[in-house]
């Protein structure tokens, strides 16, 4: 089972709610990711008048837990002030903490990010920070009481899936006991078997699902390759090696001379 601070989760995929065709094939994805969260934007819920209304009955139906989000706060007073505001609107304690530094490559400004950590944790909030691969800043973040890190994979929507995969497996090494997410950049089934390969304990995507031609094909291929990427990995996945290894012994094997 998947353990976020002191809840259980079966599905070691988290899921977003945002560029979907329509809310119906977004709820059909939803389902056929198997997914136990989702994330959901403040911001579109506090501005979304009825259609915010309506779309949160459709999330209501799927039965999932809700995990917002700060997206798009640049500052840590607004992500704070955003967080305190989803706790009301939400009625939980769970948040996605996102502090933007740049808005072209979406990149974590990861200073503001571990002040607005630290505030919250205190505050009585489950941070689920949204950071880079960094190392630093992951201890960072676990010194101010995360349990849960999230760094990327690649930027935000890029799908270009691991681009640092050294700094991801000493993550992995260095923090053995925090649940580790790998969060943003993940374009094709076969990243996030990657990313559970290596031993993270899940993943979280939206624009690959959403995006795709069949969204609700995609979804479930995500989650076959969530599965098998984490059975690989509890299964203990050779290393690779630099030499060949025969898969047939050859010692002890007859060997025939023709005769001249």
């Amino acid at each position: 089972m998947l353990k976020f601070y002191d809840s259980e989760f079966s599905s070691r995929l988290l899921i977003g709610t945002a560029l979907y065709p329509s809310p119906a094939v977004m709820q059909q994805a939803i389902r056929a990711a198997g997914s136990d969260i989702v994330t959901v934007s403040v911001r579109r819920e506090t501005s979304g008048g009825k259609t915010g209304d309506a779309f949160w009955s459709l999330i209501r139906e799927l039965g999932v837990t809700v995990l917002p989000n700060t997206a798009g706060c640049k500052s840590v007073r607004e992500a704070v002030t955003t967080a305190k505001l989803a706790r009301e609107l939400f009625g939980t304690a769970r948040i996605k903490l996102e502090v933007v530094a740049d808005d072209e490559t979406l990149q974590p400004d990861v200073v503001g990010l571990v002040e607005a950590a630290a505030i919250l944790i205190k505050d009585g909030f489950e941070v689920f920070p949204y950071c880079t691969e960094d190392l630093g800043v992951a201890q960072r973040l676990v010194d101010a009481g995360c349990r849960v890190v999230m760094p990327w994979a690649s930027p935000i929507g890029s799908a270009r899936g691991i681009i640092n995969r050294p700094a991801l497996e000493l993550l992995r090494a260095r923090l053995p006991d925090i649940a580790l997410v790998v969060d943003a950049g993940l374009g094709a089934p076969s990243h996030a078997a990657e990313a559970l390969e290596l031993g993270f304990d899940a993943v979280l995507l939206n624009t690959a699902v959403a995006k795709a031609a069949d969204p609700v094909a995609m979804a479930k291929a995500f989650r076959l390759a969530v599965e098998a990427g984490r059975a690989g990995f509890e299964a203990g996945l050779m290393g690779p090696r630099d030499f060949a290894s025969p898969s047939t012994p050859v010692v002890g094997t007859p060997f025939w001379h023709a005769v001249s």
